[in-house]
Order: structure tokens, then sequence, then C-alpha cells
């Protein structure tokens, strides 16, 4: 069939393969609320401005307010043929109204109404993805409360280095998440302008209100150009951005989940709600949910890629290239809200094992340091030959087969004369975290000072 809202300039219908191609609304149905949105915003500033007749403006209003209606009742019927969601309701507006539905587009263009409706997509699901951050967060700073005082193994290289506290270690990910969040309100911000005015990419010769339709939507102001209002999409790079790299933060998180509930580590549990079992091993608990949230972080970071290779070589202004703009961008966001959502579950179900944990912490001479600050305080060594000597003290403790709080005081001296008794004295992995005092670090006071206030900051939710 000829498109009746375009087909004038043409005779014939589109070719199967052409029509295949070409149709979104299997996707950009979600734009639908945005759509209508946008379209009151318009029609009401044409009636103000007088390009379009009160009694016109009237009917169109009730008719979107109609369509509005049947499209969340789910009884309004989707045309492929009809391309994608802008014709969709157009058409059927014009069911509705008749000829004078067709007063709606003056003074605008698909590529400023997608634009539009894009944006406003984009804002609605960053403004949800904040709140999903902070409940996070608050789950995080509830549980690091909790745990302040627990010691953990702190890892580099994933190799034991030296003891933190468990309430720390959650911290770390708050604060992760909290540029996360800096991220997509930053994004936010800069996406704040409205595009709808800009019309094909020219603007129009309508004397149209944009301070007005921006207004009406929530937007600061009306973009300032209208070739780049229709042609650029990195707004949404710029949220795509932010998705990677927060969905980097939580794998990242859900790898130590993994890694933690394995009989090797023990040091935390998970109930059978975040698990699964095996099909043949009957003794198997697997930590899927954390494994998918780690997976499903590909899906992500692949939409940023798809798109900035899609928008890479485009000329100004609009190309219908663009039309990939949005499938990677709606499962991006749907996939970051679901592995938050697990996230957040796992953390507040997961049972840690502070006896493993401390076990481990004490592993593989994680009080090294301790040591080395001691010689350096103590005995005014410099730092690098206070870092030597207790070097050599960890070798004779590893060929001994004991920790170092193990070795005797003479074998001590036998490397370094000056040492006293006083040095077993840092050498517990309590005594250590509780020393670590410095703004930042892993003693129990600064944990739990940090995260009461992160939940104060955060509030109730």
């Amino acid at each position: 069939m000829i498109n009746t809202m375009w087909g004038g300039r043409f005779a014939g219908s589109p070719a199967e393969a052409m029509e295949e191609i070409n149709a979104s609304i299997e996707f950009d149905r979600q734009l639908a609320a945005q759509d209508i949105a946008g379209s009151e915003a318009h029609l009401a500033m044409l009636a103000r401005q007088g390009i379009v007749e009160a009694a016109d403006a009237e009917a169109i209003a009730r008719g979107l307010a109609q369509v509005k209606g049947e499209i969340e009742a789910g009884t309004f019927s989707f045309s492929r043929a009809l391309e994608d969601i802008h014709m969709n309701i157009e058409s059927r507006l014009s069911e509705i109204v008749g000829p004078a539905a067709g007063r709606l587009h003056t003074a605008r263009s698909r590529n400023d109404q997608v634009a539009v409706d894009f944006r406003l997509w984009v804002r609605d699901a960053i403004d949800a993805i904040l709140l999903q951050i902070e409940a996070l967060q608050r789950a995080l700073a509830a549980r690091a409360l909790e745990t302040a005082a627990m010691v953990m193994p702190g890892f580099t290289h994933l190799q034991s280095a030296q003891p933190v506290t468990f309430g720390h270690h959650l911290l770390a990910h708050v604060e992760m998440l909290a540029r996360d969040a800096g991220r997509f309100k930053d994004a936010r911000k800069r996406l704040n302008e409205c595009p709808l005015g800009a019309a094909a990419l020219a603007g129009t010769s309508f004397p149209i209100d944009r301070d007005m339709t921006a207004k009406a939507l929530g937007f600061d102001r009306p973009t300032a150009n209208s070739l780049d209002s229709v042609a650029d999409r990195d707004f949404a790079l710029e949220a795509l951005a932010a998705a990677a790299i927060a969905a980097t933060h939580l794998s990242r998180f859900a790898e130590e989940i993994v890694l933690w509930t394995t009989p090797q580590f023990g040091f935390v549990r998970l109930s059978d709600a975040f698990t699964t079992g095996s099909s043949i091993m009957p003794q198997k608990r697997n930590p899927d949910a954390a494994e998918l949230v780690r997976g499903k972080t590909g899906r992500i970071v692949g939409a940023l890629i798809g798109l900035l290779t899609v928008m890479k070589g485009l000329p100004l202004a609009y190309a219908k290239d663009m039309q990939e703009d949005k499938e990677g961008v709606f499962d991006a966001f749907r996939t970051l809200a679901l592995s938050l959502a697990a996230m957040t579950g796992m953390v507040e179900d997961l049972t840690p094992d502070p006896k493993r944990m401390k076990a481990a912490a004490g592993a593989g001479y994680a009080t090294a340091t301790d040591l080395a600050d001691w010689l350096t305080r103590a005995l005014k060594l410099p730092f690098r030959e206070a870092h030597h000597v207790t070097g050599r003290i960890v070798a004779l403790a590893a060929s001994r087969g004991v920790a170092l709080e193990k070795l005797t005081l003479e074998e001590m001296k036998s490397v370094e004369p000056r040492i006293t008794e006083e040095a077993f004295s840092v050498l517990g992995v309590e005594r250590s975290v509780g020393s670590r005092a410095s703004y930042g670090g892993t003693a129990p006071a600064n944990v739990r000072r940090q995260a009461k206030a992160w939940l104060k900051r955060l509030g109730p939710g």
C-alpha cells in the first residue's frame, strides 16, 4: 500500500523487503507516551500562536486523549505499513478527528518529532535508573554499617594484600555507584534541551514559540541550532556510556560474589532466592544471578559501540541510519534496570561468614605492611629499607611454614637485631584494620562514619 502520510510523491507500493527494513513500529512503539506528550505540547503552542484554529485544536486534543487511552488499555492497533509510532498515532488520530488531524503536523517534521520523543524517553529512563542506583547504594551502606568491623582479606592481583573490613569493601561499591549516578545526572542535564520546532533540519517559517513547547515538556530551553537538533544522538551516546560504565561496575561486584560464594573462598552465602541448582550434580548451588549480571554487561557495552558505529560517518543532518538509534538504547536501559534490581536483591540476601573471612585475612602474610610501617615508626628506618627487612622476615616465615606472628622474637632479630617484642602488637588482623584510620581508610570507626553519612545522604528511600 502507498503510505498516505507521505505517499503523494509515489505511485507504487514499497517492495516487501523495503517495508521490512523500513518499519520500526515493533520497537519504537515504546515512544508512544512521549510522542503524545510532544504532540500535546506542539498543539497547545500552535493554538496559542493562532496557527491552528481553536475548534480544530480542541478536536485534536480530544483525539490525542482517546489515542492515549487506547494505547494504555492495549486496544490500539499498530500497523507495520505505517512504519513508526508517529504515523500510527497520526493515522488513528485522522480516523477519530477527520482531516483536521493533519493540522497537528504543521511546523513539525518527523525529524524533530523523533528527536524530542527520544530525548524524553532517555530522560525518563535516566530518572528511573537513578532511583535504582540509590536503592543499591542504600542496601550496600546498610550492610556496610552492620559489617564495619568484620575483617576480610583485601586483594591486589587477586592475591592477599592487606586486611580490610567487609563494610569497607562494600562502601567501595557505594562510591563507584555515586560516580555512576553523577554521570547520568550530567548526561540528563546536557540532554535537557528541546529540539521540537527544528522541523526537518532548517526550522520553520511559521511563527512558532519554541520556548513554550520546551517549558511544557520540562526542558530547560530549546536547542539553538536546527541542524544539530535533528542530526545528533550524543545525548543517547552519553547515556549509554554512563550505562556501560555502571554495568561494568556491577559486573566487577558480581564477579566478587561469584568468587566469594565458592567453597574455596566461602566468604558469603546466597539463599535459594538468588541461586540455582544443577541438573546432574545435586550438591551444586550456582550464583546464577551474579553470573547473569556479569554476562549482561556485554549487551550494554555492545549497545554503546553499536550506536557509535551508526553515527560515526553521518553527514548533517538526518539520515535513516539513525533509525538504528533506539533498539540498543531500549535494551541497554532495560538490562541495566534488571541488573541493578538483581544486585540490590543479592546485597540484601547475602550472609557473610566472618570466621572464614578472618582466617583468610590472616593468610598470605597480609600484615607484612603493618610490620614495615612499625619498623619505619619505631626504628626510624627509611620505608624502602623497612620494606626490604620485612620481605626477608616474610621469606623466613615462609621457609618455616608459619605465619609472621608465629615467628619468635629471636628469629626476627636474626634479620633485624633492633626489633623488639612491640613489633608483634601490629601483626593481628584486627589491629591492622584498626590502625588504618586515615581518611578513606578501612578502620571500623571510619567505615561506620562513612556508612552513616551515606545513609543520611540517601534518605529512607
